[in-house]
């Protein structure tokens, strides 16, 4: 950026826009004693050429390159919404980036779009909200596991039950699924207490598949970490 740390920018400062091809600039008239000085501020940008569905790029003040589709931009916050490419690599998906502009150097515009951008879908508002309460509860849930001294263990199991029963609380330490069945510590199959039935069978079910997929997982590790171990020892 070519703004310098000799001037500091006030109140009475006004700003210019002005364009050189796809970059976006930012005009100040600065007053230094009798002598104006003109400074290029290369940085945050209009909402007239942030258009939506516009692809652009930007350099953070770190050095970091951002590249993606314009989703949002709020011209008074200096706050762009970038839509890019899904890093887990599945094409129905993208990542969404927040990027506040005063953090930015240099931004660039790739394609421009000039047409009126689609209407926004509709948002299901009970929906959002019934998932906002559900993530909430389970947030809080956690949070009493912990701070009841809960073993890591027996998270782990409350959260692979909670997958499949939603009906499923804490109760200090031990684990009431459907308020049929109880899990005591250490949560193993044989500590699964209740009524003889389909539950009490499906519960002891669950248990059962859930440390048999920890210790493969264990011993998927384990298998990995030896042949790291032997892979170094030859490269070396």
């Amino acid at each position: 950026t070519a703004l310098s740390s000799t001037f500091r920018l006030t109140s009475d400062a006004k700003p210019t826009c002005l364009r050189s091809g796809r970059r976006v600039y930012w005009v100040y008239w600065l007053s230094v004693g009798r002598a104006a000085r003109l400074l290029l501020y290369k940085m945050a940008v209009p909402g007239e050429f942030l258009n939506i569905g516009s692809q652009v790029s930007c350099i953070t003040c770190l050095g970091q390159r951002l590249q993606g589709e314009v989703a949002a931009f709020d011209y008074q916050s200096r706050m762009l919404t970038l839509k890019c490419p899904s890093s887990s690599g599945k094409p129905n998906q993208n990542d969404v980036l927040l990027i506040n502009l005063h953090y930015v150097k240099d931004i660039e515009i790739i394609t421009e779009r000039t047409e009126t951008p689609p209407p926004l879908a509709s948002l299901n508002v009970n929906k959002l909200a019934s998932r906002a309460r559900t993530e909430k509860e389970e947030k809080l849930s956690q949070a009493y596991a912990i701070s009841a001294g809960v073993s890591l263990e027996g998270q782990q199991l409350f959260q692979t039950i909670h997958k499949t029963i939603k009906e499923c609380k804490w109760q200090e330490k031990n684990i009431i699924v459907m308020e049929e069945v109880i899990i005591t510590p250490p949560y193993q199959a044989e500590n699964c207490k209740g009524k003889d039935g389909s539950a009490l069978s499906h519960v002891r079910k669950i248990v059962e598949k859930h440390f048999r997929d920890l210790e493969n997982q264990k011993s998927v590790q384990r298998s990995q970490a030896q042949q790291t171990q032997k892979d170094t020892a030859l490269s070396s």
